[in-house]
């Protein structure tokens, strides 16, 4: 199932500008100095070898094959799964696997050919996350560096309340792609296997049209997706955009969706 939003129908847009704590050591309740300095030797390194993937097209033999072409994006298909875009403008920006309670959101974007982005994103969508009130740490998972963040949303009775995400990156040739893991897997990493290895099976396609660093690459739908209008109420604001903090939407609302019934 696709399903097509605007970012500022997403409740998930409210991790955008979300943000962590003033003292995450505290949170961690450990002290995290030589973390701190094992992530500070990361920040700014050549794209690192990516054993495990995700993969860059260039290095995958019919990359197509057992996943859902999406331009810049090939992800993995997945028994039960429902497959969300998210629109910026005219634009697909964003793809939102949903399997179950749990979901992974994935964006790419054009990065230097030299140097990762992915330690100055991090800081960035901790800053963002902060402000708004919300908290984050830095985590050492299966992934890589990450960040686990409890950002403030809006409930439907106008209350405020927390929602659980992952954050997750992962810098390759000339391109970085984030995903954001919400739901189930996010509040239990042990059940966030599935979501792990659809990150992981990704294959990003940067192609060689010139962009600027942090642009992010455009999606597409597929040929054969079902467009459904479900005639949901949007929602009529969103706080400010940071492109990489999660466009924190709420992925199981229901809202104007694009479907292919796989």
């Amino acid at each position: 199932m696709f399903r097509r939003r605007a970012k500022s129908e997403d409740a998930v847009d409210q991790f955008e500008g979300s943000e962590a704590l003033e003292d995450s050591e505290d949170i961690a309740g450990v002290d995290s100095v030589e973390e701190d300095d094992a992530e500070d030797d990361r920040v700014g390194l050549p794209p690192a070898p990516r054993p495990d993937g995700p993969w860059d097209s260039t290095e995958v033999e019919d990359a197509a094959e057992g996943r859902v072409d999406l331009g810049g994006l090939l992800v993995p298909g997945v028994e039960g799964m429902e497959l969300r875009v998210e629109v910026a403008g005219d634009s697909i920006v964003a793809a939102t696997l949903v399997l179950g309670s749990s979901a992974i959101q994935l964006q790419a974007f054009a990065a230097p050919k030299s140097e990762g982005i992915w330690g100055e994103v991090r800081d960035e969508i901790a800053s963002g996350i902060t402000e708004q009130g919300g908290i984050v740490e830095t985590e050492e998972g299966p992934l890589g560096w990450g960040l686990v963040a409890q950002v403030p949303v809006a409930l439907p009775d106008g209350a405020r309340g927390e929602q659980v995400v992952r954050f997750v990156g992962c810098d390759g040739p000339r391109w970085f792609l984030r995903g954001v893991i919400s739901g189930q897997a996010a509040v239990q990493p042990e059940s966030a296997g599935v979501l792990e290895q659809v990150f992981r099976e990704t294959v990003v396609v940067r192609g060689e049209t010139p962009m600027a660093p942090r642009d992010p690459i455009v999606l597409k739908l597929p040929e054969d997706a079902q467009m459904v209008a479900d005639g949901m109420p949007q929602q009529q604001s969103a706080p400010p955009e940071n492109r990489f903090s999660g466009d924190p939407m709420n992925p199981f609302e229901r809202g104007p969706e694009i479907t292919e019934v796989r």
